[in-house]
């Protein structure tokens, strides 16, 4: 298996790259910068020149960080760029190429007003810019028949914790006090979706006919006011601060406001009925999430202070 990664700088990327290196698992993982829809012939040499098996396409408008969503609303060119014009471009060279593609979405596609979690057969009617380009690039990948559309849950990790880092400090500023949305999402690992990725790749690879849309999400769904507190709970054993003020914290929920959704739930039922994958708990997850986020701030405080030397 040969992998050819678009948006590989991305947290799913990123920690995609980790796994596929440890497996020894050849791949191609090109700049960002490099993939400009416009240039579809300088895209197709690079894809035709490694030769891959598969390629997997990671490239989103908010892969970095969660307030971007509503960023896009007076971004949307941008938006429609890379998650629209970006996925259909990949397609078509893929469909020329015959080449199997796995596109990474979203369940901003709906308009969350279901109360259960949505599953494939749901019909999509998003609700914001984010969303709408995040569906038309759906449609555009669908239109070459080995594709496989990948959506996941409300996405967190080492390389993604912006979110719970303003969390933390919100609690810290106020006094124990933050507020939230009120919404439900299902909290899912960079690294468990960069998993999926590699099992749904391996299965491929074998000539399964597997094509079509999916989700995945870590196992336990939750409000946003319960994973803020459950992240607090974690932060509190390495921050002493965070400790004193976990009793007495009190987080208010305000109704969420588009482009945000109040239930962006999703059903991993048919990806574990295809593919055998079965849903992770993310809390291992969010706790090694908040330990590197401690670690990275001892290490820029020592970087600032390093120790003094003799001459």
């Amino acid at each position: 298996m040969k992998l050819f990664l678009v948006g590989a700088n991305s947290p799913t990327g990123r920690a995609l790259i980790e796994i596929l290196r440890k497996n020894k698992i050849r791949f191609l993982a090109p700049a960002d910068k490099q993939f400009d829809p416009d240039n579809a012939a300088g895209i197709s040499k690079m894809i035709t020149d490694f030769a891959p098996t598969q390629l997997v396409n990671m490239a989103d408008f908010i892969s970095r960080n969660h307030s971007a969503l509503k960023r896009a609303e007076s971004s949307e060119q941008r938006c429609e760029k890379i998650n629209y014009l970006l996925p259909a471009t990949l397609a078509e060279i893929c469909k020329h190429l015959d080449l199997p593609l796995m596109h990474l979405s979203n369940s901003y596609v709906f308009d969350g007003e279901k109360k259960l979690g949505y599953n494939e057969n749901d019909e999509p009617n998003p609700k914001g810019v984010y969303g709408h380009y995040s569906l038309a690039g759906e449609l555009a990948v669908q239109q070459h028949h080995f594709h496989i559309i990948l959506r996941s849950g409300w996405l967190f990790g080492k390389h993604k914790k912006g979110l719970i880092k303003s969390w933390i400090r919100s609690v810290k500023k106020h006094k124990g006090e933050m507020e939230v949305s009120r919404r439900r999402f299902s909290p899912t690992s960079t690294t468990d979706l960069a998993s999926t990725i590699l099992a749904v790749t391996r299965q491929v690879d074998c000539d399964a006919n597997v094509w079509g849309t999916y989700h995945y999400s870590g196992l336990e769904i939750k409000k946003e006011v319960e994973f803020a507190r459950q992240t607090l709970k974690y932060a509190a054993n390495h921050d002493e601060e965070i400790y004193q003020l976990l009793d007495s914290t009190k987080i208010t929920e305000n109704a969420p406001r588009l482009p945000e959704i109040p239930n962006s739930t999703l059903s991993s039922k048919k990806i574990f009925d295809t593919f055998g994958i079965k849903q992770k708990s993310w809390h291992g997850e969010l706790q090694e999430t908040i330990k590197t986020l401690y670690v990275d701030r001892l290490r820029s405080m020592e970087d600032d202070f390093p120790e003094s030397t003799v001459a």
